[in-house]
């Protein structure tokens, strides 16, 4: 976990091209208000959206039977209550704010199948003294209708799951303002109609120890304005931040959740996950990417809604010179393998609308990452295909099959059915904001590699069975192949040797 994320290239390797001019782009806007609704945008699919902090569904006024009552005026009560109760007990939180003993360690440590219901009103506020709100290992345990508020997580830890325990469901839930993140998980949990707001670090850190987490859902939760302790100013390049990040699931449905104005990605998906299935979610306003798919393996991405992501962290890279084009979909070294088990073989993304997003899809290898090598910021890990790191290394990784296997590779990638739409007036920029990528670098560390040059550039832009088809291009939309120093019009883009976007509609000057 923090690892260091740069997508041009690792800092022991020189960028191998120059970059390209200045983006004439204008200042960075001020601070944004968090929106009171989301706006419509025409041609977006069906997507309702998950206004869950404004509007939250209301606990039970009385105490189901059989439940056992936790007083908020007695200090510690539902830390003690939990103790000494068997497991499988449904507690109710009277109206009240709830407090733990003044220690940094006090928790609650729920038994196998407890059940825990917040009566309206009822808050557990770990004061900024607590760490922990919920953390162990009992399975299945249950929170509903419950605010959690003022913990304070270390970094890359959680408040509520502490120990990525199995099987819980948190549902009709508000866990705001606390740091780190505000939730982890563990296999089979459930996270519905949400409110995961206001956090250190993340909403929701899906990792856990020794993973992978497998069959995970997240759904109908309003996620906004996380990061707010600024992870990537207090350790840049550490990639420790946004809306939610998973690492190492395998099997996740994340579906129609608000996923906005956090400080960073919306969505990042980091380190061996596969077999997601994203779909039906807003996201919208994230400072930066809406969505991460980073060393990953097969997904479908359709049917979401993503607006006016990426204007903060897009435009001030841009505006630093940088030629990379930081996209708002951005795959990086993650592509389609069958031989990994899914619902898919590929990543697929398909009938999305992203309109006034500071650039579109961009498809990257690194070409120095793979297992073994220094420059692969996912310290230790190895791809699904290989099992121990150490066999990605001369002479045997020269050579098949360790030469292809020891690499996450972008590939089997098919963007079609989907709607771009870019106003420069209203992104407030000219160019460099508009870009469609497939490329890599050149490879030129470590001095064993066997993958300098230009190989895997070659490979990702015409070898790889990466497609975009059958799209709708509204506004002025460029396209970039091969490095950063190939950028297109959308009459090369289509024409040879990339031959792109078959079936696809270009209206330059439609958008502003």
């Amino acid at each position: 976990m923090g690892n260091t994320r740069r997508p041009w290239a690792s800092a022991a390797a020189p960028l191998a091209l120059a970059l390209l001019a200045a983006t004439g782009c204008t200042s960075t806007p001020g601070p944004r208000a968090e929106p009171s609704a989301a706006p419509a945008t025409s041609g977006a699919p069906a997507t309702s959206v998950a206004r869950v902090c404004a509007r939250p569904a209301a606990g039970p006024a009385k105490a189901p039977a059989g439940a056992v009552t936790v007083d908020p005026a007695v200090v510690g009560d539902l830390a003690e209550k939990t103790r000494s109760s068997p497991p499988n007990t449904t507690f109710w939180l009277r109206p009240g704010t709830h407090r733990l003993a003044p220690d940094r360690y006090a928790q609650v440590v729920p038994k196998e199948g407890n059940r825990y219901l917040g009566a309206p009103g009822a808050v557990l506020d770990g004061r900024k003294t607590n760490q922990y709100a919920f953390g162990g290992t009992a399975r299945d345990v249950t929170i509903r209708h419950l605010t959690v508020q003022g913990f304070v997580a270390p970094q890359n830890e959680g408040v509520v799951n502490h120990d990525s325990a199995d099987g819980w469901v948190i549902e009709h839930a508000t866990i705001q303002n606390n740091s780190g993140a505000g939730l982890m998980a563990g296999a089979r949990q459930r996270v519905r109609a949400s409110c995961l707001r206001g956090n250190g670090q993340y909403g929701l850190n899906a990792y856990k120890a020794g993973g992978p987490i497998r069959d995970l859902v997240v759904e109908g939760n309003e996620i906004v304005a996380n990061n707010t302790d600024g992870w990537e100013r207090r350790k840049p390049g550490c990639g420790c931040t946004g809306g939610v990040k998973f690492w190492a699931v395998d099997g996740a449905d994340v579906r129609g959740n608000w996923v906005h104005d956090n400080r960073g990605p919306g969505l990042w998906a980091d380190t061996n996950n596969t077999d997601f299935r994203i779909e039906d979610n807003v996201l919208e306003a994230n400072d930066g990417a809406a969505l991460i798919y980073e060393t990953s393996y097969n997904a479908v991405i359709r049917k979401n809604t993503i607006r006016r992501n990426n204007w903060v962290e897009g435009r001030a890279k841009a505006d630093r010179g940088d030629s990379f084009p930081f996209a708002t979909i951005y795959l990086s070294e993650s592509g389609g393998e069958p031989r990994v088990r899914a619902r898919t073989d590929k990543i697929e993304i398909y009938q999305n609308v992203l309109e006034n997003n500071w650039s579109g899809i961009t498809l990257w290898e690194n070409a120095d990452r793979f297992c073994n090598s220094p420059a692969n910021t996912s310290s230790g890990a190895c791809t699904l295909l290989v099992k121990s790191t150490d066999r990605c290394a001369q002479p045997g990784i020269a050579t098949a099959p360790l030469h292809a296997d020891c690499r996450w590779k972008t590939q089997r990638v098919d963007i079609h059915s989907n709607r771009f739409v870019l106003d420069t007036s209203v992104v407030g920029c000219t160019v460099k904001c508009g870009r469609m990528a497939v490329l890599a670098n050149y490879g030129t560390y470590p001095d064993w590699s066997p993958y300098k040059g230009e190989p895997v550039a070659e490979a990702i832009t015409h070898k790889q069975q990466n497609r975009w088809h059958d799209n709708v291009y509204v506004g002025p939309w460029s396209f970039v192949a091969h490095d950063p120093s190939r950028e297109l019009d959308f009459g090369q883009w289509r024409g040879a040797p990339y031959r792109q976007d078959a079936g696809s509609t270009f209206q330059p000057r439609a958008g502003g």
